[in-house]
């Protein structure tokens, strides 16, 4: 039997451990203190809070007045940054599509890399490019998509209760795996480091001598990656905590999205090695009618910048198009 004093120095003990926690509790990027209308200038978004979003423009051609047929506001996926978005709104501009991309907070030429910014303020950040591209392109259809964490965004900003005001929304390979698909080992492995040590920092090249992941087949592109200073090489406990928070969010944003709400089209790939097949068939499922769904048999996950990204890019195209016709008086030239 336990003595009365051990007894109570063994209930102090999960006390010490919530303080503890507490105190080690993951970092997050701080926000402005303006208040402001969201701007698009030529190389930067300025959100709603005054925050400097460094911006990319690919501007569609071919158009009469400089008016796209379109206007795609894109978000590029975990560790990279919007030039993520170079090849293929270089083909959408052909057709006519302007491309918008940002860096997302925590990634990219902004401030506090490698720092999460929570998934609240990255859909809030969304609604601001949103708001800035209607009000640069008035009565321009503007569509939203995002790439494997961008997807993540776009999805649960779908689902959190507010419509967008979108034409439409293209999920590319989202980042859908969430915490009930992953190994408990992983769940609390990661909870563990991201309270106990969140800035431990957990470097992508040494992850890969653990396990190897392919996320594409263009093996030029990905050493170009390696190249990129701007591109992040690690990232910490508390930012991969971060994106599990989102993609359990994502997982879930299906069974809470508004009826009817903007078409969605959703790619995937194949062989995509990043994120499961499994949690993404069952989003799939949950959509059910409202998601055009694509597979592409040869695709990773990279599949805007695959070997074989023609056929995803050409199918974007064609689904934006369909459900962006063309102003009267705004055709262009024979």
């Amino acid at each position: 039997m336990f003595g009365i004093e051990t007894r109570r120095r063994m209930r102090v003990i999960p006390l010490i451990v919530i303080v503890f926690l507490c105190a080690c509790a993951p970092l997050r990027a701080p926000q402005g203190t303006a208040r402001m209308s969201p701007v698009i200038g030529e190389d930067v978004l300025t959100a709603n809070d005054g925050t400097l979003l460094p911006l990319r423009i690919w501007a569609a051609e071919g158009q009469t007045d400089t008016v796209p047929r379109a206007v795609i506001v894109a978000l590029h996926g975990m560790n990279d940054y919007s030039n993520a978005l170079a090849m293929p709104a270089s083909v959408w501009a052909k057709a006519g599509i302007t491309t918008i991309a940002y860096d997302q907070r925590g990634f990219g030429a902004g401030s506090n890399p490698g720092i999460w910014a929570g998934g609240a303020r990255m859909r809030a950040d969304l609604r601001d490019a949103i708001a800035a591209a209607h009000a640069r392109w008035p009565g321009v259809p503007v569509f939203a998509l995002g790439e494997s964490m961008g997807g993540a965004v776009l999805l649960t900003a779908l689902a959190d209760g507010a419509p967008l005001p979108i034409a439409g929304a293209v999920l590319v390979a989202p980042a859908v795996w969430s915490r009930a698909d992953m190994p408990v080992f992983y769940r609390v492995a990661l909870f563990f480091a991201a309270h106990l040590t969140p800035g431990l920092i957990l470097s992508n090249s040494a992850a890969r001598h653990v396990v190897t992941i392919m996320p594409s087949d263009n093996i030029e592109m990905l050493r170009a990656l390696g190249r990129d200073p701007l591109f992040q090489k690690k990232t910490r406990a508390d930012m991969l905590y971060g994106l599990v928070n989102l993609m359990d969010a994502a997982r879930a944003a299906p069974a809470h999205l508004t009826r009817p709400g903007p078409p969605i089209l959703l790619l995937y790939g194949a062989h995509d090695q990043v994120i499961p097949a499994k949690p993404t068939k069952a989003v799939i499922a949950a959509l059910g009618g409202s998601a055009t769904v694509h597979r592409y048999e040869t695709g990773y996950h990279m599949l805007l910048r695959d070997l074989g990204r023609a056929l995803p890019e050409k199918d974007t195209t064609d689904w934006i198009l369909a459900h962006a016709p063309e102003p009267a008086g705004n055709k262009s030239s024979p």
